[in-house]
């Protein structure tokens, strides 16, 4: 049940207008709280405030919200399509979710419906001496956070949409996704074990993306028919009604099992998400490469700034794999696959390989990063990464043409040195 609240909480709460809604419902409650300072020893001990002039304050509040919410929004979808427009349409997701806009239109739009709120409270004499100057405070404090929230987002609106911000709000989001994944390399699970489709399959009842595992469902399945699961398709796997996302074992109860329930617990979308998916961030940074690479945009630059960005996630990758922790089991009757490691490296490294061949900075580069990630101290990575190195080489062969660049690069490739 936690499980699913939280993942429900999270679809919940990135959604645009979740945070404005609960500002209204706030400022709503705000409005109407003053009227409690009535009944209490402020009455005594408060200076009269002209309802007049509070009326004036809280009309130009209102007036003036209104215009800065939907010029925010203007703002927001220009910055939206920027991103779209410069980076990739996956970065879509992440610059909606930015808190500090978000945050911003949800502080102008619960300003304007407090200053509609206590704008009528206080015309109908809903207030008494301590009510109204009670108000009188909650306006001026209001007035100050708006003040504040719009220096910020000025601030923010300015990097918002902008290429280098996009690709941090991506690096970041990947970052968070391998960081979860670190903590429960196998979702809470046993590794898979060999032999793993032997068992009876369970197919996906509808096309799309694996993005959320409901495993505390899973395991409670499992137990309840005296079988064990294991999973085939982790998050941000596409399946299909022809592609197994799961096989059964234990064949003395395989007649009684209900597969339906199982396939309830794979929660599959049109699109992937950057939350539960590290994959699908390392592919989001390549395709701001592969756009930035094109003939008609010509920055290489700017894929040389994504090699950093995968050098720095794997580097982080590759160490935690190292230490080795154990990972807590919550799921024993569930078996998990590891991400694997090839095809994090193909997401990453081979569209800038085959999109930057004929650019010698970007190859250099690219080689270079192949070399750090070499001494990670993770065989399987240097040889992973040797393997690209020599596809990256072969691929700059065929379009390269002057020869001294090619010599200059095969000097600095991996494959070469090791």
């Amino acid at each position: 049940m936690e499980e699913n609240l939280k993942y429900f909480f999270q679809k919940l709460t990135s959604k645009l207008w979740f945070r404005p809604l609960i500002f209204c419902l706030i400022s709503i409650g705000i409005a109407l709280l003053g009227h409690l300072a009535d009944n209490s020893f402020l009455v005594d001990i408060v200076p009269v405030i002209e309802k007049k002039s509070l009326e004036n304050l809280l009309t130009n509040i209102s007036a003036s919200m209104l215009v800065i919410a939907i010029f925010a929004v203007g703002s927001m979808i220009s910055a939206y399509s920027a991103a779209t427009g410069t980076a990739t349409p996956r970065s879509f997701k992440l610059i909606v979710a930015d808190d500090v806009s978000q945050n911003a239109l949800s502080v102008y739009i619960g300003s304007f419906i407090f200053s509609i709120v206590a704008s009528v409270a206080l015309r109908n004499e809903y207030y008494g001496q301590a009510g109204t100057f009670t108000l009188f405070i909650l306006t001026l404090f209001v007035f100050a956070v708006v003040i504040l929230t719009f220096l910020r987002w000025v601030e923010r609106i300015s990097k918002l949409g902008r290429l280098g911000h996009t690709i941090k709000k991506i690096e970041e989001a990947t970052f968070k996704a391998l960081e979860n994944r670190i903590d429960e390399p196998y979702l809470g699970g046993v590794p898979q074990f060999e032999n793993a489709e032997n068992g009876i399959p369970v197919f996906a009842d509808k096309v799309g993306y694996v993005q959320y595992i409901y495993m505390s469902k899973l395991q409670s399945l499992a137990k309840h028919y005296n079988v064990t699961i294991t999973i085939k398709c982790i998050p941000g796997v596409f399946v299909s009604d022809d592609k197994p996302i799961a096989y059964i074992h234990n064949e003395n109860n395989l007649d009684v099992v209900d597969k339906d329930k199982i396939i309830k617990a794979f929660s599959i979308d049109n699109s992937r998400s950057f939350v539960y998916d590290p994959r699908f961030g390392l592919i989001a940074l390549s395709e701001i490469s592969s756009r930035a690479l094109s003939p008609a945009i010509n920055d290489p630059g700017t894929a040389i700034a994504i090699i950093g960005s995968h050098v720095r996630l794997f580097t982080f990758w590759l160490k935690a794999l190292k230490e080795n922790k154990k990972a807590e089991i919550k799921y024993d009757k569930i078996h998990v696959p590891i991400i694997a490691l090839d095809d994090m490296f193909e997401d990453a490294f081979r569209p800038i390989a085959r999109d930057g061949a004929n650019n010698i900075e970007v190859m250099l580069r690219l080689q270079k990063a192949f070399i750090s990630l070499s001494h990670a101290g993770n065989s399987e990575a240097k040889e992973i990464a040797a393997k690209h190195s020599r596809a990256a080489f072969e691929r700059a062969e065929l379009a390269m043409s002057f020869k001294s660049d090619l010599e200059i690069l095969k000097s600095e490739c991996l494959f070469i040195k090791i």
